[in-house]
């Protein structure tokens, strides 16, 4: 009988522990890092398919070839955007990671408030200045979007070409990627509706693909704008939360420290009265 009231009492405790440890997740914080590396996880790798994609319809059916010198052409520049794509995915993954363990230490603090938890916060000025970082990225990730927006407009103009030739006979409709700034303006490179490139072109898995893939990279920029936007609502509330904590705590020990010092007047007045009488 008293093994089972043991054992019961270990259930009740752990129970009550993980009940304790769930509710110290910062769940805001949890689902915008959630938000924020799948947006970035969908930007990076469709964007990073889709300029290979672009690559290959460059070279297939518009014939442009790379630089042999070290010239800062249009698959040059794809390059470089690759790269950076690798430095975003990194950087971000890091910084979801800092945003999660600042929302647990905030977490703390704020259920510190209503007496959960101890005080853990590093500070309002950690907070302050993951704020303004967060801002900076906000309008970044803004950039970013209207960035990658353009290739969708692009493709865009390119499908709606390709549809219209086959509903408009006889339309003369032409691909120049020059109009782009794709290639230089001495060479032509265009590609006119009738020909068999343009049909291929029209007809291939690679267009299709590459406008899709384009338009799920912009999907995953416009996710982390509302998951950047989601942690400045977060953090702003942390801020706030902590900064009321922090006042709540000085007014806390100032009580205590008045009474106590109301206390040892009464305990003097009280010796003092006591000598008298005796």
């Amino acid at each position: 009988m008293e093994e089972d009231l043991d054992e019961g009492q270990t259930q009740k405790g752990c129970l009550e522990c993980c009940i304790k440890c769930l509710g110290g997740i910062p769940y805001p914080s949890l689902v915008a890092t959630i938000l924020l590396y799948a947006g970035v996880a969908l930007f990076c790798g469709c964007g990073h398919e889709a300029l290979s994609g672009t690559v290959t319809i460059l070279q297939n059916y518009f014939e442009v070839v790379r630089s042999p010198v070290d010239a800062l052409d249009v698959f040059t520049m794809i390059d470089i955007i690759k790269y950076v794509i690798y430095g975003i995915a990194s950087a971000f993954f890091v910084y979801g990671i800092l945003l999660m363990v600042e929302g647990f230490f905030t977490s703390g603090a704020i259920k510190d408030l209503y007496g959960d938890f101890k005080i853990t916060t590093c500070g309002r000025c950690v907070s302050a200045w993951f704020i303004m970082l967060t801002y900076i990225f906000m309008l970044a990730w803004l950039g970013v979007t209207a960035f990658t927006s353009i290739p969708v407009f692009i493709y865009f103009n390119i499908w709606n070409i390709c549809q219209n030739d086959t509903v408009l006979e006889g339309a003369s409709l032409c691909l120049d990627p020059r109009q782009y700034g794709i290639v230089p303006l001495a060479e032509a490179k265009t590609v006119c509706a009738g020909s068999e490139k343009f049909y291929r072109m029209c007809g291939s898995t690679e267009l299709d693909m590459t406008f899709h893939l384009f338009i799920c990279a912009l999907a995953g920029a416009g996710a982390a704008v509302i998951a950047m936007i989601h942690y400045l609502m977060v953090l702003s509330a942390n801020w706030a939360y902590v900064k009321d904590a922090c006042r709540m705590q000085k007014y806390e020990d100032i009580k205590s420290k008045e009474e106590q010092e109301l206390h040892d007047i009464h305990s003097t007045r009280s010796k003092e009265r006591l000598n008298a009488y005796t």
